[in-house]
């Protein structure tokens, strides 16, 4: 016997707290992602999305390692990876939704 047993055996006899946690943890961890593991979690190489962008596969490694790009080349980027971009800022007093970069993008050419 190997002593491999499944993972859903393995988390069978977790507490509901425990797996509570697990997925709080999950959640967490999903919600705040650089773009190259977004595109890996969405089964996607550099050269697929490069094809959806109508770019060459350094132009989208380029893309996925700056900290500052246009809003509308992040947008496009989001989309080809099934999502669709929000931007909100974060007050004290709570989230604000920013929404005059909704379409960026669309009546002017991209500059990104």
């Amino acid at each position: 016997m190997s002593g491999r047993r499944p993972f859903r055996e393995l988390t069978s006899d977790f507490t509901p707290e425990r797996r509570g946690r697990i997925e709080e943890i999950k959640r967490e961890l999903l919600a705040e992602m650089p773009l190259h593991e977004l595109r890996r979690a969405r089964a996607l190489t550099q050269r697929d999305l490069a094809r959806m962008l109508e770019v060459n596969q350094p132009a989208v490694s380029k893309l996925e390692q700056r900290a500052d790009v246009y809003v509308s080349s992040l947008r496009s980027y989001i989309e080809a990876v099934g999502g669709k971009l929000k931007i909100v800022a974060e007050f004290p007093e709570g989230e604000v939704a920013i929404t005059n970069f909704s379409d960026v993008g669309e009546d002017e050419g991209d500059q990104g």
